[in-house]
């Protein structure tokens, strides 16, 4: 019988985590954030009161079996002029929410036009505003805000909060019931990952669901988001969310990049997320798989080929 794989997710991390298994014979379903408010996103929710179309395109093009011509065209970006910034991808899904009626039809015609392989859902069809509270109690409007922020980036998140209140998409409960592998991230932890669980229902359906879950832990950390974060820090603030023990396994890399590599994101002030000496005594019912997760060059990301290797031994 043909496994069920949900991955849980949004952003560049999620389009990793596809592109590493849409060549396998799996039923995959993509459950993506719904928070994106920066750039052409952001211009075309503003000026069309659209669904955010930019990590649902991500996620359609990561599994695409189109050309590559095609898979290119919805990923290309516009330079200059009226449409200075858009994405093609972006302005398609804005059209064909218009003509379909609803942003879950156009997802679906889009996933036609794209031939993609699995399910790309999106995680809520209301049109919500991620909102982050800091330390020091102010509170953080927009995901584009705390995702590139213009606040103190020192101060921590506290929390984060969807207004309104999201109702998850029924498919996207469907597809969490029925899998038997959860895969979590990778991503920015605040924006990109945790979104997913402050929709209604998400985070509890994923407590109670029998499948095997596993993190895939990010390699970095990020300035505003995670600053100084351990791979405990990772795993406590999803378990703030969805219940202690509840991960079964939790994914680092264990490739250490060679320090040219380090040096662009020290100018970031992002810093490598270690393990912590003691990780076991906070660890109950989770496991800690450790592997060579990295890519050989460019930037500090996960190779496909590697992630899908380790996610295949899990079934």
């Amino acid at each position: 019988m043909t496994k069920n794989i949900v991955t849980i997710g949004g952003g560049t991390g999620t389009f990793v985590v596809l592109s590493a298994l849409k060549s396998f014979d799996f039923n995959l379903s993509a459950i993506v954030s719904m928070c994106d408010d920066g750039g052409s996103t952001g211009k075309l929710r503003d000026d069309y009161g659209v669904l955010p179309p930019g990590d649902i395109r991500r996620s359609l093009v990561a599994l695409s079996s189109a050309s590559r011509s095609l898979r290119k065209l919805f990923d290309f970006r516009f330079k200059g002029g009226d449409l200075d910034g858009h994405n093609l991808g972006n302005l398609f899904l804005t059209a064909l929410e218009k003509t379909e009626g609803t942003f879950y039809q156009a997802v679906d015609t889009a996933s036609e036009i794209l031939n993609v392989k699995g399910r790309v859902i999106p995680v809520t069809l209301n049109n919500v505003r991620l909102h982050a509270e800091l330390e020091n109690g102010k509170v953080i409007s927009g995901e584009t805000n705390i995702d590139i922020p213009k606040h103190n980036s020192e101060l921590k998140i506290i929390k984060t909060f969807l207004r309104p209140e999201a109702r998850a998409n029924p498919d996207a409960l469907g597809a969490i019931r029925k899998a038997d592998l959860i895969v979590i991230g990778p991503g920015d932890l605040y924006t990109s990952v945790i979104p997913n669980f402050l929709v209604g229902n998400i985070a509890k359906t994923v407590r109670f669901s029998k499948a095997r879950k596993i993190f895939v832990c990010n390699m970095m950390t990020k300035q505003g988001e995670t600053n100084n974060f351990s791979v405990m820090d990772f795993v406590s603030v999803l378990e703030r969310h969805l219940g202690k023990d509840v991960l079964n396994y939790v994914l680092i890399n264990s490739k250490r990049p060679g320090g040219i590599r380090l040096k662009r994101y020290a100018e970031e002030k992002a810093q490598l997320v270690t393990l912590p000496k003691d990780y076991k005594n906070k660890l109950n019912k989770t496991e800690v798989l450790k592997a060579d997760l990295l890519t050989k060059s460019g930037l500090i990301r996960h190779d496909p080929k590697k992630l899908a290797n380790q996610i295949l031994n899990l079934l």
